[in-house]
């Protein structure tokens, strides 16, 4: 049987809150457009006075400013869990936009990657052949490596359907496609995403995905890019979600106003991607003008445009080199890159279960610095000296919307 229809910390917000989720579209304006697509208005924040001290379910991840973060958290709700690595290996760049995919090349990199200890890969199913390398991949871990390591890989997938009508064989068949293609008799996790809140077939699929859990063919549920009344209006129809993955970065801190309230009081834990901002946030971009034609790195991926948008959406390119500049000091000071300092000052933050770093598969790697990322440690003037520059920006809550919003009219 499913779940109760809510928790009780959620049944008290919503009697509290006295109304459903709105679900209408307001217009930006002409110069938010131009930066970024068109969003939902943020409606108002969660009642301060529910805001509890610590979540008391989900990931076991920490949470605290300065405390080194565990390896493992795990994501759970309703007797459903799965432990990840708190850092994800993303493989959107087997998407296309990034070049040639060699996939023995690639199969290759993954066991590199997960003799590492970076156990967890992302992907979905329209990343072009990423769940058919997973499936390549766990194939030689089941042959060349110990059942221990085959223990603790994680293979996490997405659905994204168009917004047709979710009937039971639809949606079966197409989990089942992500099955074989991954070649495993159960999803360790399927996040689902849909394009378009005016159509509420959404909660169709997910009763047949939490179906489908029950029957052994998902271990657990989860979503991609909904905002926070759509999970509300999740949770309250009993579906067991365990995380919801949402961009998040020192620019993009949307997800720490009203969502992270939500999953503080439910136990649901946050997958962030976004959070090196497909490389700006490195050193290669210190110190730059991509202005000026030639003057500075290209933005040749769609990852490095799309997040050049949103660096303008924020506070434009000067303002985001003070920001490099800040994360360059905070490196230093611990010998380390300002990627590794920019996804620990996320896994830093509130109901974070892990943050994504995107792997080129067979083309370049940066497992030393990843694993780094587990030692540092950001002590409070780290962490207060970076918060400073993020809040200079504009809150993009006001001009995108809520987590996901930029990918909906």
């Amino acid at each position: 049987m499913r779940g109760p229809r809510a928790n009780s910390a959620l049944s008290l917000l919503l009697r509290l809150r006295g109304t459903r989720a709105r679900t209408h579209a307001r217009p930006m304006s002409s110069a938010a457009a131009r930066a970024v697509s068109p969003a939902a208005a943020a409606p108002p924040p969660l009642p301060r006075r529910l805001r509890p001290a610590r979540c008391t379910a989900g990931a076991a991840a920490t949470e605290t400013a300065t405390a080194g973060p565990a390896r493992v958290a795990t994501v759970s709700n309703s007797g459903d869990s799965l432990a990840i690595c708190r850092v994800l290996n993303g493989m959107w760049q087997t998407s296309g936009g990034w070049g040639r995919i060699d996939r023995d090349a690639a199969v290759e990199s993954m066991l590199t990657y997960a003799d590492a200890g970076l156990t967890t890969f992302d992907m979905a199913d329209h990343y072009g052949p990423a769940e058919d390398l997973y499936g390549m991949f766990i194939n030689r871990v089941r042959w060349e490596r110990p059942p221990e390591l085959l223990e603790e890989i994680k293979g996490l997938t997405k659905w994204v359907p168009p917004p047709v009508k979710m009937t039971r064989s639809y949606v079966e068949d197409n989990i089942n496609r992500s099955r074989k293609r991954m070649d495993v008799a159960a999803l360790d996790m399927l996040q689902f995403h849909w394009w378009d809140y005016a159509n509420p077939g959404y909660l169709d699929a997910l009763k047949h995905i939490t179906d489908l859990k029950e029957e052994g063919k998902i271990k657990t549920v989860a979503l991609t890019n909904f905002d926070t009344d759509r999970l509300q209006i999740i949770l309250e129809n009993g579906i067991p979600v365990v995380s919801n993955q949402v961009q998040h970065s020192i620019v993009d801190m949307r997800p720490q106003q009203r969502m992270a309230e939500l999953c503080q009081l439910t136990g649901v834990k946050l997958i962030t991607y976004g959070t090196v901002m497909g490389g700006l946030l490195s050193e290669k971009f210190l110190d730059t003008n991509v202005s000026i034609p030639f003057a500075g790195p290209p933005l040749n991926t769609p990852s490095l445009q799309k997040y050049k948008r949103m660096v303008d959406a924020w506070g434009g390119w000067s303002l985001f080199q003070t920001l490099l500049q800040t994360l360059k000091k905070v490196s230093l000071k611990h010998g380390v890159p300002i990627a590794t300092v920019a996804v620990r000052y996320i896994l830093n933050q509130t109901s974070v279960a892990g943050s994504m770093v995107g792997v080129r598969l067979g083309l370049s790697e940066h497992i030393k610095d990843t694993n780094a990322i587990f030692s540092l440690e950001l002590d409070e003037e780290d962490m207060n000296s970076i918060t400073e520059v993020s809040k200079k920006g504009r809150n993009l809550m006001d001009i995108i919307g809520d987590c996901g919003d930029e990918y909906r009219a």
